[in-house]
């Protein structure tokens, strides 16, 4: 009988990381907008609650109390959903944080549509993209607990804004192995192949490398890369992979304006003139619906990956 995959929610590693990081440095401290339950921030609050300030249902203003706060040398990490922390705050992030280049860390939750049954109102699709057009501004998906943890502490060590990107739902543990390193920039093939390129980030890794799977049994040998920090993006990486594939296929769980696919497409038109199939949500809202029923039907599980693959390389 095979082993059952760990699962864990990314926005769990986020909170645990906190407290973690909260006994190492006491310039940390975490802000909240009424949702510690829901971000996990709650696990920090617990253990440091002197630390931790609920700014109430007021996003814009937490914003601004976050950058305030680096000011006088904390370090700040400020938690919301990202349809709050990206879409509602968007003003006060670009200019009480990005445009001082202030040392603030945005923990964004329940992005893209495993919100679930919340509905299109809560299911951010377009906050990569609002984030990566901020100057100066790090942007990061992990894909798994142990990413998330890592991007966690790079980016309190990273000096200068960061937007992290944290999904609801447990997700498949896939970088648990003695080799794995995390560096803020740099991607990592987790699949070698020669005949497509798919670069996936955020939870789409794992359908990526399933698709892999599935590709494999028809004779297609598909390289699979994980794209954990969108900007600054791995440029290199991509170019050498394209480069060795011909063929290119974007994942993620967002919008394909302006998210992965585009960043990646913007790579290649400069460097590399390569065919991108952007797989996400194409230009439409989500619906409410379970995370697993909403994935599905948006072909983002490994067998909808596998289709887009087949039909785009046919």
């Amino acid at each position: 009988m095979a082993e059952e995959v760990k699962r864990i929610a990314t926005r769990q590693s986020y909170g645990i990381t906190l407290k973690e990081l909260g006994e190492e440095y006491p310039n940390l401290v975490v802000l909240d907008a009424d949702l510690a339950a829901s971000t996990m921030t709650g696990v920090f609050q617990k253990e440091y609650p002197d630390r931790h300030f609920d700014c109430g249902i007021a996003e814009a203003n937490m914003m601004c109390v976050a950058a305030g706060l680096s000011l006088t040398g904390m370090i700040p990490f400020v938690s919301s959903f990202a349809m709050f922390a990206a879409g509602r705050a968007y003003e006060q992030v670009r200019n009480s944080i990005g445009y001082p280049h202030l040392n603030v860390k945005i923990g964004a939750t329940h992005a893209g549509i495993t919100v679930g049954e919340d509905g299109a109102s809560h299911q951010c699709n377009e906050d990569i993209a609002l984030m990566r057009t901020i100057p100066g501004m790090v942007v990061m998906c992990p894909a798994d607990d142990v990413e998330a943890r890592a991007a966690v502490r790079a980016a309190f060590k990273h000096n200068g804004p960061v937007y992290l990107r944290f999904g609801r739902s447990a997700v498949p543990v896939i970088n648990d192995h003695p080799g794995y390193r995390f560096e803020i920039g740099r991607g990592t093939v987790v699949r070698e192949g020669t005949d497509v390129t798919i670069v996936a980030t955020g939870i789409c890794v794992d359908s990526a490398l399933g698709a892999a799977e599935l590709l494999a049994k028809d004779g297609i040998n598909a390289e699979v890369i994980n794209i954990c920090t969108i900007k600054p993006l791995d440029e290199a990486l991509i170019v050498k992979s394209a480069k060795k594939t011909g063929n290119v296929v974007t994942v993620e769980e967002h919008s394909i304006i302006g998210g992965l696919g585009s960043a990646v497409c913007e790579c290649l038109c400069a460097n590399l003139p390569t065919p991108v199939k952007r797989l996400g949500m194409q230009d439409i809202f989500g619906e409410s619906g379970s995370a697993a029923d909403l994935i599905k039907k948006y072909g983002l599980d490994a067998e909808g990956v596998y289709k887009s693959v087949s039909e785009y390389l046919s």
